[in-house]
């Protein structure tokens, strides 16, 4: 694998006198050496970080840099003050181990392209908003990277089809960035359900957190000094800046974006894509999806500029006889078959079962196992062996298609037929015409991205 260099930082965005670098620590640990057992660093596989804000400051940066075959070698992100980290805020992140570049620099840019441009990065972990997600995938995967793609990944479903058939073209490594089948509970749970312990499957229930959004009022405000606002925006709708729009410009609580259907929809599909997946994992249809959905929910008032999808129940029914219930309550999965249930539950990361003894009943050897191991390990690995991760391009498609087809059934307000190969509607074009997210800003569209326009 490539080895991150010391390259110069871009600065043509940057505060005026801003640090073009972030160097660490000059004491250079044995590990960088490969002593002790420790990975060189010439055999790391190199990671550019695109998106700084909070998942990747509580989750991602940190996975990345404790994972002994990795190298954190570029920053990036369109507002400046995520990257004006001090020596010792990145140390504290880096756990103080000096793990991440101590032998050089980890470099910040403002640009996604610059770093793609780089040969000596091997693969990006994308962690923008989710309008941003796969015009960036598509520029990774077109540049020779593998990617790692915050959830969800899509949309839509068009856009989840182009990334899925993209990545295989190009024989890229691709994971869906969400932990649940990292989580024990959730694990055996479906190791339970796939190896007939409950008996015959016929039932699914998940649930996310219940949202009440309360927009505020829309406020005039001047873009601030460090925030690349065009490009925050990139291929969604133009519009006035406002903060509560976009993200606080201090802290890491949850953005106001996610609020907003120009760059996400909310936690049916933000949570979702979570729960969801640990169900299509479950039923044996993460490369499939249901023939018929319905659904309804509660939208906020018209004209709020938080505009998700508030709360919501959906229903699928699958050609294997199996009904999903999807709806706003708590995040949770539970499976009933005709000899018992299992539930894994998020809020208490527990499993209830019933009978009892499915707790304790050891899965046979010869039974559907599946690895349990960290989200970020399992794309670091496949990115070595270049093998297959857990949640793949097509299993994230399905997977945030699922979401979509809830989200779908919602807006039209009666019960849809689908169609899972042709991922179309067969009887219904308004439903048709909300497979496509609306048209994307130039020079930002799919088939820039991929190079194809």
């Amino acid at each position: 694998m490539s080895r991150g260099t010391n390259m110069a930082f871009s600065r043509r965005r940057f505060l005026k006198g801003a640090a073009a670098a972030v160097a660490l620590p000059a004491l250079v640990p044995s590990s960088v050496v490969g002593a002790d057992g420790q990975t060189p660093p010439s055999e790391r596989i190199t990671i550019g970080m695109i998106g700084v804000g909070r998942q990747v400051v509580a989750y991602n940066l940190a996975q990345f840099v404790n994972a002994p075959n990795a190298q954190v070698v570029a920053l990036c992100d369109v507002d400046r003050w995520r990257l004006e980290l001090t020596n010792e805020r990145i140390a504290t992140i880096y756990g103080g181990s000096h793990r991440c570049g101590p032998f050089g620099k980890v470099d910040r840019y403002t640009d996604f392209r610059e770093v793609l441009a780089r040969k000596d990065v091997d693969a990006v972990m994308i962690s923008t908003p989710d309008h941003w997600h796969v015009p960036i995938a598509l520029a990774a995967v077109k540049a020779g990277k593998d990617v790692c793609l915050e959830k969800p990944n899509t949309r839509s479903i068009h856009e989840g089809r182009v990334l899925s058939d993209f990545v295989t073209k190009h024989n890229r490594v691709f994971r869906m960035d969400s932990e649940f089948r990292s989580k024990p509970y959730f694990h055996r749970a479906v190791e339970l359900v796939r190896n007939g312990y409950i008996g015959k499957l016929h039932t699914i229930r998940t649930g996310v957190p219940t949202a009440d959004y309360t927009s505020p009022p829309v406020v005039k405000m001047p873009v601030p000094e460090e925030l690349d606002y065009e490009m925050w925006l990139g291929p969604a709708p133009k519009t006035e800046y406002t903060e509560q729009r976009i993200q606080q410009r201090e802290g890491y609580e949850r953005p106001g974006w996610m609020c907003v259907r120009d760059y996400c929809d909310g936690l049916v599909t933000n949570w979702g894509t979570h729960l969801n997946d640990i169900a299509q994992w479950g039923n044996d249809t993460e490369r499939t999806g249901p023939i018929e959905v319905e659904g309804r929910g509660v939208w906020p008032p018209a004209g709020s500029m938080w505009d998700v999808l508030m709360n919501f129940e959906v229903t699928y029914r699958f050609a294997n006889g199996v009904t999903h219930y999807y709806k706003s309550e708590t995040p949770y999965c539970r499976f009933e078959g005709d000899e018992g249930w299992v539930r894994g539950d998020f809020s208490t990361g527990t499993l209830d079962a019933e009978p009892k003894s499915l707790l304790t009943v050891p899965i046979k050897p010869d039974g559907v196992h599946f690895p349990l191991k960290d989200e970020k390990q399992d794309f670091l690995d496949c990115v070595k062996s270049r093998g297959r991760t857990l949640e793949d391009a097509e299993v994230a498609h399905r997977t945030t298609s699922l979401c979509h087809l809830g989200l779908i059934a919602v807006q039209i307000g009666q019960k849809l037929r689908w169609d899972p190969e042709a991922e179309r509607f067969p009887d219904n074009d308004d439903a048709n015409k909300l497979l496509k997210t609306p048209p994307l800003r130039e020079p930002w569209t799919l088939e820039k991205m991929m190079g194809e326009a």
